[in-house]
């Protein structure tokens, strides 16, 4: 069977990963097919490079990972990165200082390392740490005056909140602060800021050129407004059913749903002849 397009990038939450924190067999056989057949997997997060790693590990893959919303681009083996953005300590100090005045939470993420806000108990906190495999650093005063103080180079600033307050934030921040940095939500109590144009869709770009493969042969599949970026860059789109409505609309295609294993059947489907 021969490859028809040559690189398939997926998100992983609520992607490749189901609802209960697994890769189907269904979908692992399937990857290592298409890679042994000569195509390109790769796995694109808004995850951190220390909890992403072990993942993409497990599943036995080599090449390329993007983690922080394509922020930050590593060889899977060695863990070196190759592509490494983020805010510089004034930037990430404004994106704080704007979260502070609102009264919200905020994660900061720097030296591979997760800083947080938010009460050691809390329990969206814990849930995410939970999920993450991931510890975070508690900062007991403003995450403003200790990002400065430590000149923190941060690759993206996270609040962890309710779901009910989640588009509020969103929509408050696109209007602040959407034309300088990256405003973008991930989960249904995550609203993230990323460097701008330090997204998903270039990390895609980025791995395409690494792999010179050209754009039309690359196809990206995702769930959520995260992966927006991503499936707009690629030749071919993909939503999995459990795609949020939004992002849906911007999907060439939707697949079935991440607890049935649809990325092994847009691998079928697009990966090869």
């Amino acid at each position: 069977m021969s490859i028809n397009n040559r690189l398939i990038v997926s998100d992983f939450d609520g992607t490749l990963l189901t609802t209960k924190q697994t890769v189907p067999a269904r979908v692992r056989e399937a990857i290592e097919r298409y890679v042994n057949a000569g195509g390109v997997f790769a796995v694109c997060t808004g995850r951190m490079l220390a909890s992403i790693l072990p993942q993409v590990r497990a599943l036995g893959l080599k090449g390329l990972v993007a983690a922080y919303q394509g922020t930050v681009i590593a060889d899977i083996e060695s863990g070196r990165i190759v592509r490494n953005g983020g805010f510089t300590a004034e930037q990430a100090t404004e994106i704080c200082r704007i979260l502070e005045d609102r009264g919200e939470p905020i994660n900061a993420y720097a030296d591979n390392k997760m800083y947080s806000t938010l009460p050691t108990d809390n329990k969206l906190l814990t849930m995410y740490q939970d999920i993450t495999g991931i510890r975070a650093n508690h900062v007991s005063g403003k995450m403003s005056d200790y990002v400065a103080e430590n000149n923190l180079f941060c690759q993206k600033i996270v609040s962890v909140i309710p779901p009910e307050r989640k588009m509020p934030l969103y929509e408050y921040l696109v209007k602040e602060i959407g034309e300088k940095y990256d405003v973008t939500y991930s989960a249904a109590v995550l609203v993230e800021v990323s460097p701008k144009g330090d997204d998903k869709g270039a990390a895609l770009k980025y791995i395409a050129q690494k792999y010179s493969i050209p754009i039309d042969k690359t196809v990206a599949i995702g769930d959520n407004l995260n992966d927006l970026p991503m499936i707009l860059a690629a030749g071919t789109g993909v939503a999995v059913k459990n795609a949020v409505e939004e992002f849906k609309k911007y999907a060439d295609d939707v697949c079935p749903s991440c607890d049935e294993g649809g990325v092994a059947d847009v691998i079928e489907k697009y990966g090869f002849n």
